[in-house]
């Protein structure tokens, strides 16, 4: 535009689109175009995985997500599935649910150079983690890296992120992460039965003819877990991804084993299960507490005091002193000033061990020593009574 502006200024007479063609015409302002290039491949021979991070509603407030995707190069068949995070075990779960939705598994999965599945070495260089080519060799296919730069050999994978972006992505909400994902699995099915012109037919259709080229899936494809070892706390919780799960009370201070799946987190105390939750999958930290983990409640009825039951029944001004005497002093005390009275109502008469009992309740005296005077007091007056005359000499009839 400054150009134009001062040809113009200058006395040229030409608009500025016949500028810009000009400058297209010669090659001025403009990077030569690069010539594309072309990859084929047999049915089965190449499937290709990646992952994006995109942002998704859910729950009312925009979340940021990773997309993984897996593409058959040959159908260009489609699945999608969202996360919170990309590990290793997820990768392994999303794999697991793909080749499930495929129906197999082709000779070779091309990726970037993620350290999800890299141990080391890049491009054709690459070295797969071991669990990685195991988790490979259990479904047929090897793990192979494109070059540094050569984004565009993994071409049929990174073009629909833009097409899942801008057509499941915007203006969809979604409840949580399995509402999320279980809309993908929706729009894959929909989007894969649509004829595309450039194939001149569906991936769905085309997937009939790379079926019989792929690798089967095992006779069992065994649950992808993580696992976690835990302590569990003093109220009866164990804390995984800053989520806590709770598990039965007995189990406070014991060491656990935790499988997290997809959809469960299962805890084991050795091979015995003894408990099992929804995954959180809430950013937020957040809790889950099943009632039959928490401790039985006890009832609004106290709770019986050991030295309370050597008192069960005892007449009615006992007990009445016993009541009062527990409301009125710490609990401390009152234990033993209870173990006290028992004492003296083991070792004195009872008539007059209750005599004093009502005497010290009518004044509120709770002083266990001051209590065995109104005692002795009573006993001395009552059954210490010395006759006329030596003690040693006979009474007469």
């Amino acid at each position: 535009m400054r150009v134009h502006e001062e040809l113009v200024t200058q006395g040229a007479t030409l608009s500025y689109p016949a500028l810009t063609a000009y400058c297209r015409r010669r090659g001025i302002g403009q990077a030569p175009t690069k010539v594309a290039g072309h990859y084929h491949f047999d049915p089965g021979q190449e499937m290709q995985h990646d992952t994006s991070p995109h942002v998704a509603e859910i729950a009312g407030k925009k979340v940021k997500v990773q997309t993984a995707s897996l593409v058959l190069c040959y159908c260009r068949l489609l699945y999608f599935q969202h996360y919170p995070n990309f590990t290793r075990y997820h990768c392994k779960l999303f794999l697991t649910d793909a080749l499930r939705y495929v129906g197999g598994s082709c000779a070779v999965c091309m990726i970037d150079n993620t350290h999800v599945v890299v141990f080391e070495g890049t491009g054709t260089d690459m070295v797969p983690a071991p669990e990685m080519a195991s988790f490979g060799e259990r479904f047929g296919f090897i793990f192979q890296a494109h070059e540094k730069g050569d984004a565009n050999r993994s071409g049929r994978v990174e073009r629909p992120f833009s097409f899942i972006e801008g057509n499941f992505l915007a203006g969809r909400t979604f409840n949580d992460f399995a509402d999320l994902n279980a809309q993908a699995v929706a729009f894959c099915d929909r989007v894969n039965a649509t004829r595309k012109r450039h194939l001149g037919a569906s991936p769905r259709d085309l997937m009939a003819t790379e079926q019989t080229r792929l690798r089967p899936l095992p006779l069992h494809v065994p649950d992808i877990y993580r696992l976690h070892h835990r302590l569990v706390d003093v109220e009866g919780f164990v804390s995984v991804h800053a989520h806590r799960y709770s598990v039965p009370y007995i189990l406070v201070g014991r060491r656990v084993e935790v499988r997290e799946t997809r959809d469960r987190m299962d805890i084991f105390l050795g091979p015995r299960l003894v408990a099992s939750h929804d995954v959180l999958q809430q950013t937020a930290p957040g809790r889950v507490s099943l009632p039959e983990h928490r401790p039985p409640r006890r009832g609004r009825v106290p709770n019986p005091h050991p030295d309370v039951e050597a008192f069960r029944g005892a007449p009615d001004v006992l007990r009445g002193y016993v009541d009062a005497l527990r409301a009125k002093l710490p609990p401390l005390r009152a234990t033993l000033a209870l173990r006290r009275l028992a004492a003296l109502r083991r070792d004195y008469p009872e008539q007059p061990f209750l005599s004093a009992v009502v005497t010290a309740t009518s004044y509120g005296l709770f002083d266990m020593e001051r209590l065995e005077g109104l005692v002795l007091r009573a006993v001395t007056d009552e059954y210490f009574v010395i006759a006329n005359g030596r003690d040693d000499e006979p009474q007469e009839d």
